[in-house]
């Protein structure tokens, strides 16, 4: 076999290379939604890029990414319920995938739980990956969406007499 051709994946490294995507875009909803947004940055390769057609932005680079996502602001809640992370793997090296989402955001949070409250976001991403150094990274992020509002700030809620949230207590809905 030449250097120029390369063997068809068997069913375990296909596996293996889905869930390591898979779980790439999981990782990066956590760490955007519970509180290290500039780490984020390390799970695109450092040539890793990050889109927004629709709003006409273009991140390119790792540190562009972490100065980007670390400068959100210190009191943003979020939430996204991602669903149909589809991926499809293209070689030894390079993955795309699929990823429909609702992001659920407020700024202004305080201790307590905010009112429900629709999304703020509902769309896809488009995300390629490449493995760099045995590790699947982030290539790229293309964020598209069918409906995007502005986040919403909300006042900062008192807190009860009993340090419990007004709008909840003892786990249950008032």
């Amino acid at each position: 076999m030449s250097n120029n051709s390369r063997a068809p994946l068997d069913q375990l490294e296909l596996l293996l290379a889905e869930r390591a995507c898979e779980r790439l875009v999981i990782e990066f909803v956590r760490r955007l939604d519970l509180g290290e947004p500039a780490t984020v940055a390390e799970l695109f390769t450092a040539d890793g890029t990050w889109e927004w057609p629709g709003g006409e932005r273009r991140i390119v680079g790792r540190e562009a990414l972490r100065d980007y996502f670390g400068g959100r602001p210190a009191d943003r809640l979020s939430r996204r319920m991602c669903t149909n992370i589809l991926v499809t793997v293209d070689s030894a090296t390079t993955a795309s995938s699929t990823t429909y989402f609702a992001t659920y955001r407020i700024d202004g949070r305080s201790e307590s739980l905010p009112s429900p409250r629709l999304p703020a976001n509902i769309g896809h991403y488009e995300d390629t990956f490449r493995k760099v150094g045995g590790v699947w990274l982030l290539a790229s992020r293309t964020t598209f969406l069918a409906f995007g509002g502005a986040t919403e700030r909300v006042a900062p809620t008192p807190a009860a007499a009993d340090g419990q949230s007004p709008a909840y207590s003892g786990g249950r809905p008032a």
